[in-house]
Order: structure tokens, then sequence, then C-alpha cells
């Protein structure tokens, strides 16, 4: 099969576009024909190896896994023999561990769930991992009426972030660059704030959760902004080429320990597919896509998402979605 691989840190450029072997099921897994693959920050800091401590996880050398990519839809292949809930021809979607970059993937049966109805392979594509991370970062914050500023809501897990912030009935606040604003507003923002003429930490309103996934103010400006007793999430944050973000982050835990307000890293985990299937099919959910590129243009689409700031999600086709 087609697929793209990369058996070495750097940049786009390490992904090729070549043949190798199909995957091999075992008794748990399910062989899914890919049509369609969302890419993520994430596939950008496995390609590039940066930050260096997160080689301890992906391969210290060189990549641990030959095929990368995580977000997939497409259609059932074939089953293992101990898989239940699925079967050949049925349309699905997942967050797989890795190898979703290619015309044919094992998937995990735990990790699978029935694809949106209403949505296409490409829009599918777009949820699992941005979608999960946004859920998962305001699970068990959110009251109707709380005051919510999304700080980088144009992109993945921003524009989720948005929809599922009003879904739960807060008022949000979005804030992006001129050229977002009408997208985030067509999202169901309520206000919307652009960075390149106002700076949201040095205004006097003040939000009860502050979701920060572009880490471009300090903490203690971030804190100002919140009520005190309000809820600072980070996923994202300055801090060279060994650790990342995770210096920043570690700095917001300790300062947690010492003050009212919680300040608390984004992570998501688990199989949340099938609630967010529920909150797509009633219409409170809809995927925002940017671009779409075919497989064999992998490097070029992740060169658009980490260096010319892509907004929403971008998408790589593989499979045509035929009829039936």
């Amino acid at each position: 099969m087609k697929a793209i691989v990369h058996d070495r840190y750097g940049s786009p450029d390490v992904m090729e576009f070549r043949d190798i072997e199909m995957p091999v099921m075992t008794d748990d897994d399910v062989l899914v024909r890919v049509h369609a693959v969302s890419l993520n920050r994430g596939d950008w800091i496995v390609s590039s190896g940066s930050p260096y401590v997160l080689r301890l996880v992906f391969g210290l050398r060189r990549p641990k896994h030959l095929v990368p990519g995580r977000d997939v839809a497409g259609r059932v292949e074939a089953v293992g023999a101990k898989v239940t809930r699925f079967r050949p021809g049925d349309e699905v979607y997942a967050e797989n561990d890795f190898g979703t970059l290619a015309e044919y993937t094992c998937v995990p049966e735990r990790l699978l769930e029935m694809k949106p109805a209403n949505l296409t392979f490409e829009q599918a594509a777009a949820v699992p991992v941005a979608a999960t991370t946004a859920l998962q970062a305001f699970r068990g914050r959110l009251r109707p009426g709380h005051e919510v500023l999304v700080n980088g809501a144009s992109g993945g897990v921003g524009t989720f972030a948005v929809q599922i912030a009003k879904a739960a009935g807060a008022r949000v606040t979005g804030v992006c660059s001129t050229r977002n604003t009408g997208l985030v507003r067509s999202l169901g923002a309520d206000d919307v704030i652009d960075y390149t003429k106002d700076d949201f930490t040095r205004g006097e309103r003040r939000y009860d959760v502050i979701l920060d996934l572009v880490g471009n103010h300090p903490l203690s400006a971030l804190r100002r902004t919140l009520t005190p007793t309000g809820t600072l999430l980070l996923s994202s944050g300055e801090g060279g080429r060994w650790f990342g973000p995770m210096r920043r982050i570690l700095r917001a835990l300790a300062i947690s320990s010492f003050v009212r307000q919680s300040l608390r890293p984004v992570s998501a985990s688990g199989n949340h597919l099938a609630e967010l299937k529920d909150l797509i099919e009633a219409g409170k959910i809809t995927p925002a896509i940017d671009r779409t590129y075919p497989l064999s243009q992998t490097a070029e689409a992740l060169r658009y998402l980490g260096v010319e700031h892509a907004r929403a999600k971008v998408v790589i086709t593989v499979h045509a979605a035929e009829a039936g």
C-alpha cells in the first residue's frame, strides 16, 4: 500500500510517500480502509522531534513508528477474531495511536466509533484529537452563564472549544487574528477579540475560564484576567528546544498550589468519540476545515500547518469515498 513514512526527525521534508507492506491485524484490531486523515500540532512535533524531552516517548534517535498520523475516518475492511462491534463496510472514525497516514491502518476496537451520519469522511477525520482535547479541557469546569475566553479560537482545537463551550451554555469570547474573526464568530462566539488590535489581558473584563492555546502571554497577565476563583487551562507556550511548554506548565502547577485560582494543563485521554458523535449529530458541533491535500502532499500540508499558521483543520484525503 501507499503510505507516508518518516525514519528520522527533521523538517516536513523527512516525510516520504512510498510503498510499504500492509499492516497486520491482531484479534482485537479493525483494518480500516482510510478515506481521510487530519493533521494536528502533535504531528508536527513528532516529525520535528522537538522539544527533545518528548523523544523519550516517540523515540530517542529516530521516530519509533514508521507511519505517523492519529486521526482517521474510513470504512471497515476486515475485523479481528475478537471484534464484536464492527463489521466490514461500517463507516468509522478514530483517534489511533499511530499509523493513519496510509491507505490502510489497523485500529484497536476500543479506539473506534461509528462515523457521525451527518459528516463526510473529511469532516469526521477532523474531529478526534482536536475535539477530544477541547472536550476534556472543559470537563467539569463549565456552567451555564460562565464567561469563557479561548485564546487561539481559530485553530484546530480552538474551533471546537468555542462550540463546546457554547453548547455548555457559556458566554464565549474568541481571540484570533483579523482574517479569522468571521470564522470564529460563525462558530458561535459571542465576542471576538482581534489580537492584532487589542490585548485581552489589558482590559477590564474578567473570565471564569481561559483556555490558552497560544502561550503568548505571561502567566501573571493571564491570572489578572481571571476571576478570583477562575480556571486557566494551558496547552502551549515557549520554552526552548529541550522542554517546550512543559516548563511553563510546571510553573503554573506550582503557582496553583498557593492561590485560589486553578492553573492546569490541557490533557486528552480515553475514547470520547461516542459523546462527540452525539453532539455532532445534534448540530452542536461542526468541524471547520481550512484546506485538504492528497496523501502524496502530506509534507506540504504539514508545512502549511506548522509554518503558515493554518486556521481550523488541515485534512489529508486518501481513498475517494465511493458509494455504498
